[in-house]
Protein backbone atom coordinates (compact mmCIF):
# COMPACT_ATOMS: atom_id res chain seq x y z
CA UNK A 1 0.00 0.00 0.00
CA UNK A 2 1.23 3.75 -0.83
CA UNK A 3 1.46 6.43 1.04
CA UNK A 4 0.61 9.95 -0.12
CA UNK A 5 2.01 13.51 1.46
CA UNK A 6 -0.10 16.49 0.93
CA UNK A 7 0.25 20.58 2.32
CA UNK A 8 -2.70 22.30 2.54
CA UNK A 9 -2.43 26.31 2.83
CA UNK A 10 -5.18 28.41 4.60
CA UNK A 11 -4.57 31.25 3.94
CA UNK A 12 -5.92 35.30 3.66
CA UNK A 13 -5.99 36.34 0.21
CA UNK A 14 -5.42 40.43 -1.32
CA UNK A 15 -8.67 40.79 -3.46
CA UNK A 16 -8.07 41.06 -7.08
CA UNK A 17 -4.29 41.36 -6.95
CA UNK A 18 -2.87 38.47 -8.92
CA UNK A 19 0.99 39.57 -8.03
CA UNK A 20 0.79 39.60 -4.49
CA UNK A 21 -1.32 36.43 -4.07
CA UNK A 22 1.41 34.54 -6.00
CA UNK A 23 3.98 36.00 -4.58
CA UNK A 24 2.56 35.28 -1.07
CA UNK A 25 2.05 31.96 -2.17
CA UNK A 26 4.94 31.11 -3.20
CA UNK A 27 6.54 32.21 0.25
CA UNK A 28 4.57 29.60 1.79
CA UNK A 29 5.21 27.02 0.05
CA UNK A 30 9.16 27.94 -0.13
CA UNK A 31 8.62 27.71 3.99
CA UNK A 32 7.34 23.93 3.85
CA UNK A 33 9.97 21.72 5.40
CA UNK A 34 8.98 18.85 5.38
CA UNK A 35 8.42 16.04 2.44
CA UNK A 36 5.19 16.60 0.37
CA UNK A 37 3.97 15.53 -2.67
CA UNK A 38 0.57 17.72 -3.26
CA UNK A 39 0.11 21.09 -2.53
CA UNK A 40 -3.11 22.27 -1.84
CA UNK A 41 -4.18 26.09 -2.51
CA UNK A 42 -8.14 27.73 -2.13
CA UNK A 43 -10.74 28.24 -4.73
CA UNK A 44 -9.81 31.42 -7.18
CA UNK A 45 -6.37 31.47 -4.97
CA UNK A 46 -4.93 34.13 -7.45
CA UNK A 47 -7.64 36.77 -6.95
CA UNK A 48 -10.54 36.23 -4.36
CA UNK A 49 -13.95 34.63 -5.20
CA UNK A 50 -14.69 37.58 -7.76
CA UNK A 51 -17.22 38.10 -9.75
CA UNK A 52 -15.30 40.16 -12.35
CA UNK A 53 -13.90 37.58 -14.76
CA UNK A 54 -13.85 39.82 -17.86
CA UNK A 55 -11.05 41.95 -16.28
CA UNK A 56 -9.44 39.27 -14.35
CA UNK A 57 -9.66 36.11 -16.31
CA UNK A 58 -6.45 34.35 -18.02
CA UNK A 59 -5.77 32.14 -20.61
CA UNK A 60 -4.07 28.66 -20.55
CA UNK A 61 -1.06 30.59 -21.19
CA UNK A 62 -1.22 33.08 -18.37
CA UNK A 63 0.78 34.13 -16.05
CA UNK A 64 -0.95 32.51 -13.44
CA UNK A 65 -1.03 28.68 -15.16
CA UNK A 66 2.79 29.37 -16.02
CA UNK A 67 3.80 30.09 -12.11
CA UNK A 68 1.55 27.05 -11.52
CA UNK A 69 3.71 24.88 -13.92
CA UNK A 70 7.47 26.66 -12.34
CA UNK A 71 6.34 25.89 -8.83
CA UNK A 72 5.84 22.58 -9.26
CA UNK A 73 8.44 21.41 -11.30
CA UNK A 74 10.74 23.43 -9.20
CA UNK A 75 9.60 21.99 -5.65
CA UNK A 76 8.73 18.59 -7.55
CA UNK A 77 5.07 18.64 -6.73
CA UNK A 78 2.14 18.51 -7.50
CA UNK A 79 0.29 21.89 -7.17
CA UNK A 80 -3.51 22.24 -7.07
CA UNK A 81 -5.79 25.16 -7.08
CA UNK A 82 -8.76 26.94 -8.78
CA UNK A 83 -8.14 30.05 -11.34
CA UNK A 84 -10.58 32.10 -13.10
CA UNK A 85 -9.79 30.92 -16.94
CA UNK A 86 -10.99 32.26 -20.05
CA UNK A 87 -11.78 29.29 -23.04
CA UNK A 88 -13.54 30.67 -26.13
CA UNK A 89 -16.81 32.97 -25.38
CA UNK A 90 -16.60 31.33 -21.58
CA UNK A 91 -15.44 31.95 -18.44
CA UNK A 92 -14.32 29.20 -15.73
CA UNK A 93 -13.67 28.86 -12.21
CA UNK A 94 -11.48 26.12 -13.15
CA UNK A 95 -9.03 23.97 -10.42
CA UNK A 96 -6.21 22.69 -12.03
CA UNK A 97 -3.74 19.79 -11.05
CA UNK A 98 -0.40 20.68 -12.46
CA UNK A 99 2.14 17.75 -12.41
CA UNK A 100 5.70 18.60 -12.07
CA UNK A 101 6.90 17.69 -15.86
CA UNK A 102 4.37 20.74 -16.42
CA UNK A 103 1.52 18.27 -17.48
CA UNK A 104 -1.86 18.73 -16.13
CA UNK A 105 -5.57 18.08 -15.86
CA UNK A 106 -8.13 20.07 -14.90
CA UNK A 107 -11.99 20.13 -13.55
CA UNK A 108 -14.30 22.83 -14.05
CA UNK A 109 -16.92 23.96 -11.22
CA UNK A 110 -20.05 21.94 -12.02
CA UNK A 111 -22.30 23.78 -9.50
CA UNK A 112 -21.85 27.70 -9.80
CA UNK A 113 -23.38 29.46 -6.27
CA UNK A 114 -25.93 31.37 -8.13
CA UNK A 115 -26.87 32.80 -4.26
CA UNK A 116 -23.43 35.29 -5.15
CA UNK A 117 -24.20 35.18 -8.92
CA UNK A 118 -21.83 33.13 -10.13
CA UNK A 119 -24.01 31.68 -12.38
CA UNK A 120 -24.27 34.91 -14.42
CA UNK A 121 -20.42 34.90 -14.99
CA UNK A 122 -19.56 31.66 -15.04
CA UNK A 123 -20.14 28.50 -17.10
CA UNK A 124 -20.52 25.24 -15.39
CA UNK A 125 -18.18 22.04 -16.02
CA UNK A 126 -20.07 18.65 -17.19
CA UNK A 127 -17.81 16.18 -15.81
CA UNK A 128 -15.40 15.29 -13.11
CA UNK A 129 -11.44 15.10 -12.60
CA UNK A 130 -10.49 11.54 -10.62
CA UNK A 131 -6.38 12.14 -10.67
CA UNK A 132 -4.08 9.14 -10.21
CA UNK A 133 -0.77 9.70 -8.41
CA UNK A 134 1.11 6.38 -6.89
CA UNK A 135 -1.89 4.13 -7.09
CA UNK A 136 -4.26 7.00 -5.54
CA UNK A 137 -7.46 8.14 -7.56
CA UNK A 138 -8.45 11.73 -6.47
CA UNK A 139 -11.98 12.88 -7.07
CA UNK A 140 -11.25 16.81 -7.68
CA UNK A 141 -14.22 19.41 -6.51
CA UNK A 142 -14.57 23.04 -5.90
CA UNK A 143 -16.60 24.83 -3.01
CA UNK A 144 -20.38 24.75 -4.06
CA UNK A 145 -20.34 21.01 -5.30
CA UNK A 146 -19.98 19.95 -1.48
CA UNK A 147 -23.48 20.67 -1.13
CA UNK A 148 -24.41 17.95 -4.11
CA UNK A 149 -23.71 14.45 -2.52
CA UNK A 150 -24.57 12.73 -5.92
CA UNK A 151 -21.90 14.77 -7.90
CA UNK A 152 -19.33 13.61 -5.22
CA UNK A 153 -20.90 9.83 -4.62
CA UNK A 154 -18.58 7.07 -5.52
CA UNK A 155 -19.49 5.26 -9.14
CA UNK A 156 -18.54 1.70 -7.87
CA UNK A 157 -17.44 -1.27 -10.00
CA UNK A 158 -16.92 -5.10 -9.32
CA UNK A 159 -13.19 -3.31 -8.75
CA UNK A 160 -14.23 -1.28 -6.08
CA UNK A 161 -14.97 2.21 -5.63
CA UNK A 162 -14.14 4.93 -8.17
CA UNK A 163 -11.55 6.93 -5.74
CA UNK A 164 -9.52 6.93 -2.66
CA UNK A 165 -9.69 10.66 -1.52
CA UNK A 166 -11.90 13.92 -2.72
CA UNK A 167 -10.10 17.57 -2.27
CA UNK A 168 -12.18 20.59 -1.74
CA UNK A 169 -10.83 23.87 -2.60
CA UNK A 170 -12.89 26.54 -1.36
CA UNK A 171 -13.84 30.40 -0.49
CA UNK A 172 -16.39 29.23 1.94
CA UNK A 173 -18.28 32.09 4.35
CA UNK A 174 -17.88 32.19 7.96
CA UNK A 175 -21.81 32.26 8.13
CA UNK A 176 -22.15 29.08 6.45
CA UNK A 177 -19.14 27.29 8.27
CA UNK A 178 -21.49 24.83 10.47
CA UNK A 179 -22.76 23.29 6.93
CA UNK A 180 -18.99 23.46 5.68
CA UNK A 181 -17.69 21.05 8.56
CA UNK A 182 -21.17 18.81 8.48
CA UNK A 183 -20.50 18.39 5.01
CA UNK A 184 -16.99 17.72 4.66
CA UNK A 185 -17.58 14.85 7.64
CA UNK A 186 -20.58 13.23 5.66
CA UNK A 187 -18.45 12.75 1.87
CA UNK A 188 -16.26 11.33 3.91
CA UNK A 189 -18.08 8.91 5.83
CA UNK A 190 -20.61 8.07 3.26
CA UNK A 191 -17.63 7.75 -0.09
CA UNK A 192 -15.67 5.48 2.76
CA UNK A 193 -12.75 8.20 1.47
CA UNK A 194 -10.71 10.68 3.04
CA UNK A 195 -11.89 14.34 2.77
CA UNK A 196 -9.53 17.41 2.48
CA UNK A 197 -11.39 20.56 2.64
CA UNK A 198 -9.32 23.83 1.89
CA UNK A 199 -10.28 27.07 2.47
CA UNK A 200 -9.57 30.74 3.04
CA UNK A 201 -9.39 33.21 6.10
CA UNK A 202 -10.04 36.92 6.27
CA UNK A 203 -12.06 39.20 4.48
CA UNK A 204 -13.08 39.74 0.95
CA UNK A 205 -13.52 42.51 -0.84
CA UNK A 206 -17.17 42.29 -0.41
CA UNK A 207 -16.40 42.59 3.39
CA UNK A 208 -17.88 38.89 3.60
CA UNK A 209 -15.81 36.85 6.10
CA UNK A 210 -13.83 33.24 6.10
CA UNK A 211 -12.94 31.88 9.52
CA UNK A 212 -11.03 29.10 7.52
CA UNK A 213 -12.40 25.96 9.47
CA UNK A 214 -9.96 23.39 6.59
CA UNK A 215 -10.81 20.55 7.71
CA UNK A 216 -8.71 16.27 6.85
CA UNK A 217 -11.42 13.74 7.82
CA UNK A 218 -10.83 10.33 7.32
CA UNK A 219 -12.51 7.15 5.94
CA UNK A 220 -14.92 6.68 9.09
CA UNK A 221 -15.70 10.41 9.59
CA UNK A 222 -12.49 10.86 12.14
CA UNK A 223 -11.46 14.28 12.10
CA UNK A 224 -7.46 14.28 12.05
CA UNK A 225 -6.71 17.90 11.34
CA UNK A 226 -9.38 21.28 11.96
CA UNK A 227 -7.75 25.08 11.68
CA UNK A 228 -10.31 27.64 12.77
CA UNK A 229 -9.42 31.27 11.90
CA UNK A 230 -5.83 31.32 11.31
CA UNK A 231 -4.20 31.32 8.54
CA UNK A 232 -1.78 27.83 8.26
CA UNK A 233 0.05 25.59 6.63
CA UNK A 234 -0.03 21.75 7.48
CA UNK A 235 1.12 18.90 5.99
CA UNK A 236 0.27 15.22 6.65
CA UNK A 237 1.03 11.52 4.94
CA UNK A 238 -2.27 9.42 4.46
CA UNK A 239 -2.10 5.76 4.18
CA UNK A 240 -4.28 3.96 0.87
CA UNK A 241 -4.40 1.00 3.29
CA UNK A 242 -6.70 3.01 5.62
CA UNK A 243 -9.04 3.34 2.89
CA UNK A 244 -8.78 -0.41 2.08
CA UNK A 245 -8.94 -1.43 5.72
CA UNK A 246 -12.27 0.62 6.21
CA UNK A 247 -13.56 -0.77 2.67
CA UNK A 248 -13.33 -4.28 3.85
CA UNK A 249 -14.09 -4.41 7.57
CA UNK A 250 -17.27 -2.51 6.68
CA UNK A 251 -18.20 -3.14 2.93
CA UNK A 252 -20.66 -0.88 2.77
CA UNK A 253 -19.79 0.16 -0.74
CA UNK A 254 -21.08 -3.07 -2.29
CA UNK A 255 -24.86 -2.10 -1.01
CA UNK A 256 -24.62 1.52 -2.53
CA UNK A 257 -26.89 2.40 -5.30
CA UNK A 258 -26.68 1.97 -9.32
CA UNK A 259 -27.17 5.22 -11.37
CA UNK A 260 -25.61 7.04 -14.04
CA UNK A 261 -24.69 11.21 -13.86
CA UNK A 262 -25.99 13.30 -17.14
CA UNK A 263 -23.10 15.23 -18.46
CA UNK A 264 -25.38 18.43 -19.22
Amino acid sequence: MSSLSFSIIQSALFWEDKTANLNMFEDKINNITEKTEIVILPEMFSTGFSMRPSELAETMDGASVHWMKNIAAKKKIILTGSLIIKEGEHFYNRLLWVLPNGELGYYDKRHRFAFAGEDQHYASGNKRLVAQVKGWKINLQICYDLRFPVWARQQSSTDGPEYDAIIYVANWPERRSHAWKTLLTARAIENQAFVLGVNRVGNDGNNIYHSGNSMIVDPLGEVLYHKEQEEDIFTITLQKETVTDVRTKFPFWKDADRFYITQD
